[in-house]
């Protein structure tokens, strides 16, 4: 698990550049089995996106997806204005809902 900072993160520890553009970065205080979780969902969002035989099937994968990155901090509230509880919350709603849709 990650360890608890006092100090802001940098500008670098906030978002990741590729080509250009600026994609915000996971959140960092992530545990690592939640994370493998949420990456886990994500992963099978994407790869359910790119072969959804119909409608219904390619909005629920783009749902997953959704709620995995926000899980992850990377939609919805900027992970480093929200307080440690918040973000707990965020991932641990996020993680509720994604795990529903596998029952």
């Amino acid at each position: 698990m990650a360890t608890e900072r006092t100090d802001p993160p940098t500008e670098d520890e906030k978002w990741l550049v590729v080509d250009g553009r600026r994609w915000r970065r996971t959140d960092p205080a992530i545990p690592e089995d939640a994370l493998a979780r949420l990456k886990s969902h994500l992963g099978r969002g994407r790869s359910g996106v790119r072969t959804a035989a119909g409608d219904a099937e390619l909005a629920a994968t783009r749902h997953r997806t959704q709620l995995a990155k926000v899980g992850l901090g990377e939609r919805g509230p900027k992970w480093w204005e929200q307080t440690d509880a918040e973000r707990r919350e965020r991932r641990e709603s996020a993680l509720a809902e994604l795990d529903a849709l596998d029952d």
